[in-house]
């Protein structure tokens, strides 16, 4: 007997849907209008949750930006949810080489602190400014001594979830059976109360097996002088 060869599985949403309203207990037959348009704002919702609960590395992303010598701050796609770098490539005028620089984050107390906000120079750290359309601002200001480029490693907004006209997901197939436990815990709180701890409980087990997965295996060092202090809520 052999396998199927295939690597396809990829239900569309409405699909996942029908098996998180199975998982409660109603079936495809039993299924109204009003259970639809349920589902539709709690799959949208469960999203928010893994966007919450970051990082979403299948949503890591590189964006790029030539600063403007004298302007210090710049606004910044709604999409983006959480900077996981920062680096300014630098280009001198006459010179054909590039080098790229880490920039740190500091904290709204720390940029308020600075006390000249238009000093210029090299840009070395920068405040995240997180509001509905969020905000980057560089201390020190870029100069007009050479062109900076911004780079960030970006983990951006999860796209809608749309159930109708078999619309897949912006998920990766590691994270479908999370979306799928957590849709049924939430529906169970609207149609099945009986079955809302054990749905739960699924969903929790499926996001602990999700994210132990979904991480970045490198080795953490931590020492005296460390840069941990520096990631601020």
């Amino acid at each position: 007997m052999s396998s199927s060869g295939s690597y396809a599985f990829n239900p569309a949403a409405a699909n996942l849907t029908l098996v998180a309203f199975g998982r409660i207990g109603i079936r495809r037959t039993e299924i109204t209008q009003q259970h639809l348009d349920d589902a539709a704002n709690e799959a949208n919702l469960v999203q928010v949750k893994l966007s919450n609960l970051e990082p979403n590395l299948w949503k890591d992303e590189l964006y790029q930006v030539t600063l403007t010598a004298g302007t210090p701050t710049y606004a910044l796609p709604q999409r983006f949810i959480a900077i996981q770098a920062a680096y300014i490539t630098t280009q001198y005028s006459g010179s054909s080489t590039s080098q790229d620089r880490i920039i740190w984050p500091i904290s709204t107390f720390e940029y308020a602190a600075v006390p000249d906000k238009t000093q210029q120079g090299q840009p070395t750290s920068y405040w995240y400014n997180r509001q509905i359309t969020p905000e980057i601002s560089f201390w020190p200001c870029p100069d007009s001594s050479a062109t900076y480029i911004l780079n960030l490693r970006v983990c951006s907004q999860i796209q809608d979830a749309v159930l109708p006209s078999g619309v897949t997901l912006d998920l990766p197939y590691r994270w479908l059976d999370v979306f799928v436990a957590d849709l049924a815990y939430r529906l169970s709180r609207i149609y099945a109360p009986d079955k809302e701890v054990m749905r739960k409980a699924d969903a929790d087990e499926a996001w602990k097996n999700a994210a132990f997965e979904d991480q970045e295996r490198v080795p953490i060092f931590i020492g005296p002088g460390d840069g941990m202090s520096r990631y601020y809520r």
